[in-house]
Formats: structure tokens, C-alpha cells, sequence
């Protein structure tokens, strides 16, 4: 019997960056809906079923438009794992926070600029830009 195999492209056109950042999720929406003229609002917490039978709870805050999509994730696990991996994205795990930007924001806003505007936050210690290309765990960022 002839195998087949299903061969699918995934769209990664969107801008990633990891922030470090000791504070609590809500606090960071704020931050960002008071810096960058955004409604980051809570969403129900994404459930990752693991191999192991665990579950994986992470929070995250969205800002949809009818032109773009800013997402905000806490890295990190909610709660505590048994698991040796508890974060969303185990290659960039220094990092606690993801804030995704797709659409026209993210035309709109030049990297290097919103590097600079986050730094300047005071509850933000370090930002850095991905390209979600080279991430091993990429595919936990589609929806």
C-alpha cells in the first residue's frame, strides 16, 4: 500500500521578541497597553497537552484590530510541573515573557524603535527580537 504524506506550510510573518521582565503577567499588559496605545485583555489560558500526560497551562493577553494581532505570553508554566520543560518556548527559556506582533503593527513599528521603547520601561530589564524561523519549538506559536 502507497504512503502518503501530508506536506503543510505554516506562516511565520510575524515579529517575535523575548523580554525579561520580574513581574506579574497582568502588570506587563498594562505596561505595554499604556507604552504602545494597545487593549491587551486576558484570554483563557492555552492548555498544551505534553507527552507524558501532563498538561501545560500558559497565560496570555491578545490586542486584535482589524489590521493586526499583538499577543503577550508568559513563557513560563502556570502553576508547578513535573515535567523538565515548563515553558512555552524551552529554546529561549531566559526569557519570561513573548510578545508577538503581526499585521500592519508590525510594518508599522520598526524593531529597532520598539527595542528602544521597551527599554525604556522601568520594569523591563532586557528585550531581544527572534526570528521564529530558528526556534525548535516554533509551532507552539500558531493558532
Amino acid at each position: 500500500m502507497k504512503t502518503l504524506h501530508l506536506d503543510i506550510e505554516y506562516d511565520f510573518s510575524f515579529a517575535l521578541f523575548g523580554v525579561v521582565a520580574s513581574c506579574r503577567d497582568y502588570k506587563m499588559a498594562w505596561s505595554l497597553n499604556r507604552l504602545l496605545g494597545l487593549n491587551l485583555t486576558r484570554q483563557p489560558d492555552l492548555c498544551y497537552e505534553m507527552t507524558d500526560r501532563h498538561k501545560m497551562y500558559i497565560s496570555h493577553f491578545e490586542h486584535n484590530d482589524t489590521h493586526s494581532t499583538v499577543r503577550l505570553f508568559r513563557n513560563k508554566a502556570l502553576g508547578t510541573l513535573t515535567t523538565k520543560k515548563p515553558f512555552m518556548l524551552p529554546d529561549v527559556k531566559e526569557y519570561d515573557y513573548i510578545l508577538q506582533i503581526s499585521g500592519a503593527l508590525q510594518h508599522y513599528l520598526h524593531p529597532q524603535e520598539l527595542l528602544r521603547r521597551l527599554h525604556n520601561l522601568p520594569i523591563i530589564q532586557y528585550t531581544k527580537q527572534f526570528d521564529p524561523l530558528t526556534l525548535k519549538y516554533k509551532e507552539h506559536l500558531l493558532f
